[in-house]
């Protein structure tokens, strides 16, 4: 694994606030250099916690103009960071008049003295709403939510709906067995309270291929094929446990994988010749089997065992092979995650990843499920899609998503009949997980699967790759675009992706031709200008604490830029070389200050 070198002092700690008991602490690194071990920081105690977050609450009723609080409003901490410097941010999600606010989500940013030093927030107006009591029932609201989604409704819960421009009461319902999603899965319908209007109706899977792009590929007859590894001779697999204090305990095994050949893998010994696919160094990260169903809990998946410590054989005869691939790519990505930026888990909370392979029937498709909490891949439509996603930086990409659902929370600003979605920051969610996923391969640099800044190249596209990050507009396929323009509004999320995307290359390698690792890339510039990279560990670091700390659910291209100039000033300071490379990147792909578009588009 490639770790970042320590350049600067000021280095964060970010904590993960999971309840008001439980808080747990990693270490957020500003790398610059990919070698040498971070540090490890002292976890924050939870008392002093306590007192950031009470400090914080207190501040954003007292700045109530730029926070954007009320009398009327109750703030839930989410996620806690204390800087090196001694900054801190905290994340709250907010209730008005005892109802959930949608797009009421905000970060209060404090002074290393505890004082008030700004606001991060989502949707900028005022919250008064006077009436809550309803039109409709919570029964027609179910059935009207069962309708809309096709699928079994479940509670419909009040909430006040602050996105766009409106405050409305409204109910939200989960959807379960959804006929209108992919997986079968879990939408969440949004509904106007009074009118019975659908306020938004989106999925509770992130998909990696959008429905659009599955469209396009079957009108196209083209067969995506993944290239496999020819396996090597696998290394024996020792079944050493790790403890000597018996069973269950952690044990060395291999895998024969689709696309890396052999791997090792860290399981669970649980006799003397009884294993199981679970990582217990890794917080029990596991891939469960789920037979071909559409399962809504990993629990209900059948665990992987055997007798030998030995994994799959590297085709599709053996159920385990795609097992190997998703356990491997599960453990590398978290590894990236801790080894980079000290994150313990998806959701910092020191619990590691689940997957679920063989997932329904022909479904050519690979999702991260937040209801489920895990990895879901499909085996292929035995048409289209010839293999299953098991691809490394397929999972990197989606856990990604895992990890911004537990952060900013991006969301799409509206999403079709087809479940395509649009806007720029669902946009900006595909980018960064384009951005990490990228890095996730870089960090675990096997040299089966080589690094770079292309995405999906192992699906057998006739294109070679899905996306790239050095020049977007060569994906043809998604229509991904290199610039921002008023277009990107209303972009889908996939080809707007390719805005922060193609800024991110730009500030970690520069413009213009260069190979890297074999890869030829030539990236351009809107302005024609000539970018000088800073690195990709410090490019890294600056979109990571970008996140983090200062992007919501309503963030887009300009609201990141801010961000990431932010970032850049935390990390290494305001003149630094770094802080201008981050304005520069931005404005060679046209988001500046001056085209800053006004609150409504």
């Amino acid at each position: 694994m490639r770790r970042p070198h320590i350049r600067r002092h000021r280095l964060a700690i970010a904590v993960a606030v999971t309840t008001a008991a439980t808080l747990t602490a990693g270490v957020a690194t500003a790398a610059s250099a990919p070698t040498s071990a971070a540090p490890a920081a002292a976890p924050a105690a939870a008392s002093s916690l306590s007192k950031v977050v009470d400090a914080a609450r207190t501040a954003a009723f007292a700045h109530a103009s730029a926070t954007g609080v009320g009398k009327k409003d109750t703030l839930k901490a989410v996620d806690t960071m204390v800087d090196r410097d001694g900054r801190k941010h905290v994340r709250f999600v907010r209730t008005h008049r005892g109802l959930p606010v949608l797009g009421g989500d905000l970060v209060v940013h404090l002074t290393a003295k505890s004082a008030y030093e700004g606001v991060t927030r989502a949707y900028r107006h005022q919250l008064d709403m006077s009436a809550t009591d309803p039109k409709l029932s919570a029964g027609q609201a179910r059935s009207k939510a069962a309708a809309v989604a096709e699928g079994q409704a479940g509670e419909a819960e009040l909430v006040v709906d602050a996105r766009d421009d409106r405050t409305t009461l409204a109910y939200q319902v989960q959807v379960s067995d959804s006929r209108t999603d992919e997986a079968g899965g879990v939408r969440t319908v949004v509904l106007d309270a009074f009118t019975g209007a659908v306020l938004s109706n989106t999925s509770a899977n992130d998909s990696f291929l959008s429905p659009a792009l599955q469209k396009k590929l079957r009108k196209r007859g083209e067969r995506l094929n993944p290239a496999t590894q020819l396996l090597a001779p696998e290394p024996p697999a020792t079944g050493t446990a790790a403890a000597t204090a018996g069973y269950p305990a952690a044990a060395k095994g291999s895998g024969a994988s689709f696309f890396v050949g052999s791997v090792p893998l860290t399981t669970t010994r649980t006799a003397a010749k009884s294993y199981t696919l679970k990582d217990p160094t890794r917080g029990n990260t596991e891939t469960r089997d789920a037979g071909d169903k559409e399962l809504e809990k990993f629990t209900s998946g059948k665990a992987f065992t055997n007798t030998t410590n030995r994994w799959g054989n590297g085709t599709t005869s053996s159920r385990t092979t795609a097992a190997v691939d998703a356990q491997y790519g599960i453990t590398s990505t978290l590894d990236f995650y801790k080894k980079t930026f000290g994150r313990k888990g998806i959701k910092n909370d020191g619990r590691g990843a689940h997957a679920l392979v063989h997932f329904g029937k022909k479904i050519g498709n690979a999702f991260w499920s937040s209801e489920c909490g895990c990895m879901l891949y499909g085996d292929g439509d035995g048409q289209t899609f010839a293999k299953p996603l098991v691809v490394l930086d397929v999972t990197g990409h989606e856990l990604t998503h895992g990890v911004v659902d537990a952060t900013a929370n991006l969301q799409p600003t509206r999403v079709d009949e087809e479940g395509n979605q649009f806007g720029e920051p669902g946009s900006l969610n595909e980018s960064l997980a384009d951005i990490f996923g990228s890095a996730v391969e870089f960090s675990t640099n096997n040299p089966k699967n080589p690094p770079n800044y292309l995405m999906g190249e192992k699906l057998g596209l006739a294109q070679k790759f899905l996306r790239r990050l050095d020049k977007p507009s060569l994906d043809k396929l998604e229509g991904t675009v290199d610039y921002w323009s008023k277009a990107s509004y209303d972009t889908e999320v996939h080809a707007g992706s390719g805005v922060s995307s193609h800024a991110f290359y730009l500030l970690a390698e520069g413009s213009g031709k260069k190979t890297i690792g074999g890869v030829a890339y030539d990236s351009p510039t809107y302005d024609n200008s000539t970018v000088t990279g800073i690195g990709r560990s410090k490019a890294t670091a600056i979109f990571y604490q970008a996140l983090t700390r200062y992007m919501v659910s309503t963030t887009d291209f300009h609201d990141a830029r801010s961000a990431t100039l932010r970032a850049a000033k935390d990390l290494y300071g305001a003149g630094s070389a770094e802080y201008k490379a981050v304005d520069k990147s931005w404005a060679a792909v046209n988001v500046t200050a001056a085209n800053k578009p006004s609150a409504k588009h």
